[in-house]
């Protein structure tokens, strides 16, 4: 069974080899440009769900919720309203039709 009892060959071993490791040269202005696109990218996104999370916030509010809901029945009512009405002269149409000339649907 291995101990964890490191020996001190292994630290030197270790200190070796981190000395050896070579990292890469960055490129000029390496830390400033991630930091500008660290700030570009959060702007975008701010200004992308900005307009969506604004509307939202004013929508939820308790005072605006219920004026919203009521608005979207009243819209809802007037949309159906305006369907029905449409149907109801397609239906009219259709047996007036039938009634004048009943062999012409078929």
């Amino acid at each position: 069974m291995k101990t964890n009892h490191p020996h001190p060959d292994d630290t030197k071993l270790s200190s070796l080899l981190r000395d050896a490791r070579t990292a890469p040269p960055r490129p000029p202005r390496f830390q400033e440009n991630v930091w500008r696109r660290i700030a570009n990218s959060d702007a975008s996104a701010k200004n992308t769900a900005g307009w969506l999370e604004t509307i939202l916030a004013l929508i939820l509010r308790p005072r605006l919720a219920f004026a919203t809901v009521a608005a979207l029945v009243v819209v809802g009512a007037l949309i159906g309203a305006h369907d029905g009405t449409q149907r109801a002269q397609q239906e009219a149409q259709a047996r007036y039709l039938a009634s004048v000339a009943p062999n012409s649907l078929h």
